[in-house]
Formats: C-alpha cells, sequence, structure tokens
C-alpha cells in the first residue's frame, strides 16, 4: 500500500475524515436549537424536529407531537433563510465529505495526490468549513 502522502498528510487525512463525519452527523441531527414549548423540551435543526407543535383542528386547540421527524417537504421548512441554511450547510457537509474521502483514497493509492490536487482540496475544505461556520452563526461575513 504505498502513498503519495506524507505522515503530516496522512494526519491531515484522518483528522479531515473525523471533522466532515463530525459535521454530517451534526447537519442531521434536530439538536441546534433547544428550547420548551407549552411546558415541553422541543429542538430542531435544518430539517428535522423533535417534540413539536401540531394544530388540532377538530379540538381547535395546540398539542405538542413528542417524536422526531422531518418537515413534510423542502417547503415545509418555516422560512427562506432556513431553506438556504439548509442547502448551504448540506453542500458545506458534502464537500467536507468529498476531499476527506479523496485524502483517505491518496493514503492507498499511489500518485493519487499531488501537491496541486492537496492545494486545490485544502482550497475546497476551507470552503467547506467556511459555508458551515458562516451558516451556524461562528463567523460573520
Amino acid at each position: 500500500m504505498a502513498s503519495s502522502l506524507t505522515c503530516a498528510g496522512v494526519v491531515w487525512a484522518f483528522i479531515s475524515f473525523l471533522c466532515a463525519a463530525a459535521s454530517c452527523v451534526g447537519f442531521f441531527m434536530p439538536y441546534w436549537l433547544l428550547g420548551s414549548q407549552l411546558e415541553k423540551s422541543v429542538s430542531f435543526g435544518t430539517f428535522r424536529r423533535c417534540s413539536y407543535p401540531v394544530r388540532d383542528e377538530m379540538r381547535q386547540t395546540t398539542v405538542m407531537v413528542e417524536q422526531c421527524g422531518r418537515y413534510a417537504s423542502f417547503q415545509a421548512i418555516p422560512s427562506a433563510e432556513w431553506r438556504i441554511c439548509t442547502v448551504v450547510t448540506g453542500l458545506g457537509c458534502g464537500l467536507l465529505l468529498l476531499v476527506a474521502l479523496t485524502a483517505l483514497m491518496g493514503c492507498c493509492v499511489s500518485e493519487l495526490i499531488s501537491r496541486t490536487v492537496g492545494r486545490v482540496a485544502g482550497g475546497i475544505q476551507f470552503l467547506g468549513g467556511k459555508y458551515l461556520c458562516v451558516e451556524r452563526g461562528w463567523l460573520k461575513v
């Protein structure tokens, strides 16, 4: 198993994969925002939510559905900004995962990653990380 990566490149590849995996798991989890409503604990992420209110038309009241679920459709996401956040965060996670998997393949395949490809991959990782940081509010643009 020959590799075109240096020792630092191999470490970078594994750390990149771990970070990409953590970002993807965080993207799919509904625990971005935590709070309470109708005296119940609620949480939601970009396209999933747990313990959410639903209008019961028969009783003319609002009841809490105490389970996790996705929005019925993309248009059911509450606002345009939230839809944009879902798309941009998903793209950021996808870019991070693509680069991390390519770097891991570079650990196993000789001459897969040249210096130029490594620089391009680092740039893509930077953009993917920037998208995630901007959307999560960690970085103001």
